[in-house]
């Protein structure tokens, strides 16, 4: 009998180890690939890509940091993440919103994210230069800050190589284009395995 229960154990232990683990993708329309399908968005070539994490895409075009926090503990709760990545604040950036407001909101997701016991990845996002240099350096000085404020892992931007090459952007200068998608999984790619 102890045999038998010991087998079934190291069963339970073996399928919990092989189940991969949930990366929810919280952003906006960078990340829910706006102008094409799902599958050609660059969270669905990530996924065909590796099978150590199951993604799961709630990003929605046009979203703000207000709108992920008020989706979020639905999502938190449906999904029961192992780590949620944080691609929001590029809408609040584009509409002028102040920084403070920015920040409360993102400090409010990264704290229901460890809440629920998963760990926050905050990524950094860029703006165009529009609203000036002290709003644009605000901007993105908040992100590695709050990061450290919160103890959250902080990950680079992926538009960073992609925003200055036209041939790689749709012609509102704000959004990758299909061809840019898998250059994102590839930019992806070494972050997640390192999770």
């Amino acid at each position: 009998m102890r045999i038998f229960f010991t087998i079934l154990l190291a069963c339970c232990v073996f399928l919990a180890q092989a189940q991969p683990q949930k990366l929810l993708v919280l952003g906006d329309s960078l990340s829910a690939g706006y102008g094409m399908t799902q599958q050609q968005g660059w969270v669905h070539l990530l996924q065909q890509q590796q099978k150590s994490w199951q993604l799961i895409n709630a990003s929605i075009s046009g979203e703000t940091t207000a709108g992920g926090l008020a989706r979020l503990p639905e999502l938190l709760k449906t999904h029961q993440p192992d780590a949620v990545l944080i691609e929001l604040g590029g809408n609040d950036g584009l509409r002028g919103f102040p920084i403070v407001q920015l920040e409360k909101n993102l400090s409010a997701i990264i704290t229901l994210v460890k809440q629920q016991q998963a760990t926050p990845i905050l990524m950094q996002i860029r703006i165009p230069p529009n609203y000036g240099p002290r709003y644009n350096q605000l901007f993105v000085d908040l992100y590695p800050a709050l990061a450290e404020k919160h103890q959250a892992l902080y990950w680079p931007f992926f538009m960073d190589e992609i925003a200055t090459k036209p041939e790689l952007m749709l012609g509102d200068g704000i959004h990758p284009n299909e061809k840019a998608q898998p250059i994102i999984r590839d930019f992806m790619l070494p972050l997640l395995l390192k999770l």
